[in-house]
């Protein structure tokens, strides 16, 4: 049985398959098809999907998790509720969380978000495109308009609320 994990240890990544963000923080990004990572389970997780894909996985995230419904090759259907949720989980793994984001692939809408996260860790947003790219997936941002996502995120929840 898998252990949730608080926090990392002698600041190495938390989970396996985390990479740390441009602030120091660490985020794991994974598809759910392909199998949980060896080590400790997530302290808690932020899933990108439709129902159908929640009802295939939610039975296997025993650990604290929230859902963005979030098409596959699209954007996600509550915008506002998508960046409270992103900066919620950066929140978090600032504070040494032990967190993760998954969607099916683990590519497009995973690479969405940390892309995103990347915003939040400091990141100009073509910047963080380019940084995903290179650190979590060289096809992550699959789609013109995920990227437009990309670039418009609110680096703050004041400059999302100002829209």
């Amino acid at each position: 049985m898998q252990l949730p994990a608080d926090s990392a240890a002698a600041g190495g990544p938390p989970l396996t398959g985390a990479i740390q963000l441009p602030d120091g923080s660490w985020i794991r990004g994974r598809g759910l098809r392909h199998p949980l990572p060896e080590g400790p389970a997530p302290g808690f997780g932020l899933y990108l999907g439709s129902d159908r894909l929640r009802h295939r996985h939610e039975s296997e995230l025993r650990w604290p998790h929230e859902w963005i419904q979030w098409p596959d090759f699209l954007l996600p259907l509550d915008h506002d509720l998508a960046v409270r949720r992103i900066h919620a989980l950066h929140e978090r793994a600032r504070a040494g969380a032990a967190v993760e984001v998954a969607c099916g692939g683990g590519i497009g809408r995973t690479g969405t978000v940390v892309a995103c996260l990347a915003v939040l860790a400091g990141l100009d947003p073509a910047d963080a495109i380019t940084w995903t790219r290179e650190h979590h997936h060289r096809r992550a941002i699959e789609t013109p308009w995920q990227r437009r996502w990309v670039l418009r995120f609110p680096p703050t929840l004041h400059d999302q609320d100002a829209r």
